[in-house]
């Protein structure tokens, strides 16, 4: 089964495509346009400035769409080619388009400041604005904390060489990385993504390897590594102290259109239930013959998940498991493997990880992951399929109201990896089937109640301290292995202090704090998924309904109107934690034996 996506039918002939330079060419212009057009007097009566403001919204609409598509192609080029050179080059336009746009934009931001509450009222309820009502409101209550508009576009400018470049050099770096290993008596170089899975094998002589060549290969870059993350930072920090914003996690949770009760009470609600993951450690690690775990431990795999899964297996499993739930989302991803929107195929050359990107001009979406057939690639698989159904539930909607934020991003992922496992789980009684099954179900859990929160642990030390100076590596060594530590309860014997340099997400500029969301999901997945399990097929329309919702509510409101559901009382995050740890219960009754 062809395992390559097909991105010709966007653009024709990849990075060096003519189509797509005059698709650019074309974009800059009308950006221009849209600048001036931005930049023209307002109209002096009320129904011409409402006529006005809704043509300009229009045009916005027209244009966020050409540029999301734009910056599909490209994300797409460069991760499954990490040494093309002409994409890398593509990279900077779309930066340069992005800042012009984002200029512009910020132009008609502050006009909203200026309209009398009775024209903008008005807009508001305009046919073609209404639809996009809580964008605005949201877009205006946003330019008032900003800036004057000369500061704010100068800081705009200057981002895209002082800011977005670092991240950048970053992904430039970790694209020409190799981590040689020696097989069957030939060295090998592996990529950054083809190491990491090295670290899920079976095999613990493997992970011990991996994991010594991994740290050693991360340990002669952290100085530039030290130097890309303290200069990122400390431009985000000047942003943040010229605009008098104290806490840094202001804009991430502004972004994530979530209060900080919302974020504290979850993460109480993890800490006060996370031994039960730290027994389910204690045991994989005694079920592995190790007295206590390593890092490159806590990703192995437990029991014996059957033969290798092929890439045919995998869509078999993810549309029939779809299907029990929505016919809708079954035929969804069967078309998504049929007319190649996933990139899946295991060769050098590609950037680590997976994400899932849509083109909203042509309704597609696209996958990238490394497939190598473990029952976590599948797990991968179906997660990223769940992004694109998100996309597709948000086709019809205009293009203001699609932009969910990346905590809401992550409830239809998880949701359609949860499908998966549980129905593989109830496919089978064997037991070392159900082990294995179980042990990957609860690798995703110690990920967002430990790993995430190590994250996010150190980012809220680390921004703490940059801002009295610069950090060395070392000192960010010290600072993430402690972060692991309370995290992981102190459980694991030997940590990664490193993975402040080796995980990309530190370094993304676009999504700060790229770390709570991922909890947030998570849990929020688990609560939808628990009124799935009570409700059966009769909530797949309401789901849809709640995936429409998520890019013009905050998740507050959005939990209310779909659920029921305070978030922010422990209610409702107990109930999405106990569902979550019933599979850490049932692991510990069958290997209670085993000890």
């Amino acid at each position: 089964m062809e395992q390559t996506w097909d991105l010709d039918v966007f653009f024709p002939g990849g990075s060096s495509s003519e189509t797509f330079d005059r698709f650019l060419k074309e974009l800059q212009e009308d950006i221009s346009a849209f600048r001036e057009l931005v930049c023209r007097p307002v109209p002096a009566m009320s129904a011409a400035q409402v006529e006005h403001f809704a043509y300009i919204l229009e045009q916005t609409q027209f244009l966020m769409t050409r540029m999301r598509e734009a910056g599909a192609f490209v994300t797409c080029l460069n991760a499954q080619d990490v040494h093309d050179q002409e994409a890398k080059q593509l990279s900077g336009r779309i930066s340069q388009l992005t800042a012009a746009n984002v200029s512009a934009l910020a132009l008609l931001d502050q006009q909203w400041l200026h309209l009398s509450e009775s024209v903008w009222e008005a807009l508001l309820r305009e046919t073609r604005v209404a639809p996009i009502a809580f964008s605005l409101r949201e877009r205006r209550a946003r330019a008032a904390e900003k800036l004057p508009i000369d500061q704010e576009l100068l800081v705009t400018d200057l981002s895209v060489d002082g800011y977005h470049a670092w991240s950048d050099i970053y992904n430039a770096v970790i694209g020409n990385m190799s981590i040689p290993v020696e097989r069957h008596g030939d060295v090998i170089h592996l990529s950054v993504g083809q190491a990491a899975n090295q670290m899920q094998v079976a095999d613990r002589a493997i992970r011990v390897e991996m994991f010594g060549k991994w740290e050693q290969a991360f340990g002669k870059q952290e100085e530039l590594f030290a130097s890309t993350l303290n200069h990122l930072a400390g431009f985000r920090l000047q942003v943040y102290k010229h605009r008098g914003w104290e806490s840094v996690l202001r804009e991430p949770l502004q972004n994530n259109r979530m209060t900080e009760a919302t974020l504290s009470v979850m993460w109480r609600v993890v800490e006060r239930r996370k031994e039960a993951l730290a027994s389910f450690l204690r045991r994989k690690g005694r079920l592995l013959g190790t007295d206590t775990l390593s890092w490159h431990d806590v990703a192995a795999p437990v029991g014996n998940g059957g033969e290798q899964v092929t890439f045919a297996q995998a869509r078999a499993l993810i549309v029939e498991q779809f299907g029990r739930f929505s016919a809708d989302m079954a035929a969804f991803a069967d078309k998504c493997f049929k007319e190649r929107w996933i990139e899946a195929l295991d060769r050098p050359g590609k950037r680590p990880g997976g994400f899932c990107t849509s083109f909203p001009v042509a309704n597609q979406s696209r996958i990238f992951m490394t497939f190598s057939g473990s029952i976590a690639n599948v797990a991968t698989l179906a997660h990223e399929l769940g992004h694109a159904y998100h996309q597709h539930a948000m086709d019809r909607i205009p293009p203001m109201s699609r932009q969910y934020a990346m905590n809401v991003a992550e409830t239809a992922s998880t949701f359609a990896e949860m499908l998966v496992a549980d129905a593989a789980l109830r496919q089978t009684s064997v037991r070392e089937e159900r082990l294995a099954l179980l042990d990957g179900k609860m690798r995703r859990a110690v990920t967002f109640f430990m790993d995430i929160h190590a994250r996010f642990l150190f980012e809220l030390d680390f921004y703490a301290t940059r801002k009295e100076g610069l950090v060395g590596a070392k000192t960010l060594n010290d600072m993430m292995e402690r972060a692991q530590k309370e995290a992981f309860l102190g459980v694991l014997d030997e940590y990664h202090p490193r993975y402040w340099a080796s995980k990309m997400h530190f370094y993304m500029t676009h999504n700060p704090f790229y770390n709570f969301p991922y909890t947030f999901g998570y849990l929020f997945s688990a609560g939808v998924y628990r009124t799935a399990l009570s409700e059966g097929q009769g909530f797949a329309d309401r789901y849809v309904a709640l995936l429409r919702d998520t890019g013009r509510m905050t998740v507050e409101d959005l939990a209310e109107a779909h659920l029921g559901v305070d978030l922010t009382k422990d209610e409702f995050w107990e109930s999405a934690v106990k569902l979550v740890l019933q599979d850490a219960e049932e692991f510990l009754r069958l290997t209670d034996q085993d000890v």
